[in-house]
């Protein structure tokens, strides 16, 4: 593709007298993990929000495929392809996996002329395995109930149930917090068959060795502006760092050229 799946440009947002975002340009490709990252209070959680339509901003642009586009709630995010899955993953702990992914869009089976419904729960289970496999998600019994899963399961659920829609974009916020080792290693690879599958990918996160191990760039924000934007197959850690906490090392780097520029020279 020439152009991005979604594109921010200028994009500022205002609380009373806090200014949370300040023009701030923001992009992501098909098939492309985006680390956003800044320190607490940077605009990352402000900027999600703008993305998934919890709250509009009050100025900039927004272009989904290149097309201008307006998002003033959840539901234009979605109906855009736009799927956002939260640090607080909204599961039912006492349902199981396929009832979770089903919850409000149950499958159903008519009977007696349209005038009975029952839940077909044979269709709903053989998507989630579907979307499972798909995904290289291995969960041994979807009648598990989701209280018993493991937190890297259960981040699993929520980002195969953001998939139901067949979204371009998933926004992911904070998904490895509070994941050992084994679980963290869990998300990271779903991450990568996201990529995989040629989505684009936001990951909002704290954990530098989880981004510079999954993600292809990273974008900073510092005191609700940009704050650089590296090549992480070049860029360093220091680097990083030093853009999130205003360093003179970000400034010493040049920034990164977009895909769109690399093609146009092309």
């Amino acid at each position: 593709m020439t152009q991005p799946i979604l594109r921010l440009r200028g994009i500022s947002k205002q609380f009373a007298a806090v200014q949370a975002l300040d023009s701030v340009d923001f992009e992501v490709w098909p098939g492309e993990v985006v680390a956003l990252v800044g320190d607490n209070g940077a605009g990352k959680s402000t900027l999600v929000k703008v993305m998934s339509g919890v709250g509009p901003p009050d100025e900039g642009v927004i272009e989904f495929n290149g097309v201008e586009c307006a998002i003033h709630k959840p539901h234009d995010a979605t109906r855009l392809g736009i799927a956002t899955v939260f640090q607080d993953l909204a599961l039912c702990e006492n349902l199981d996996v396929a009832a979770n992914l089903f919850l409000g869009q149950e499958s159903v089976s008519w009977r007696l002329a349209k005038a009975l419904a029952w839940l077909d729960e044979v269709e709903m289970e053989g998507r989630t395995r579907r979307l499972l496999q798909a995904l290289s998600v291995k969960i041994p019994e979807l009648t598990t109930l989701v209280e018993s899963l493991s937190g890297g399961q259960r981040q699993a659920v929520a980002i195969t149930r953001a998939l139901l829609g067949g979204p371009q974009v998933v926004l992911l916020d904070e998904p490895t917090a509070a994941l050992g080792v084994e679980q963290t290693a869990l998300v990271l690879d779903l991450v990568d068959q996201l990529r995989e599958q040629g989505l684009g990918v936001v990951l909002i996160s704290h954990n530098l060795a989880d981004i510079f191990e999954v993600a292809d760039r990273a974008v900073v924000l510092r005191l609700g502006k940009n704050g650089g934007n590296f090549s992480l197959d070049t860029a360093t850690s220091q680097d990083v760092v030093s853009a999130i906490t205003g360093g003179t090392g970000a400034l010493r780097r040049r920034p990164v050229r977009s895909r769109e520029k690399v093609h146009d020279d092309a």
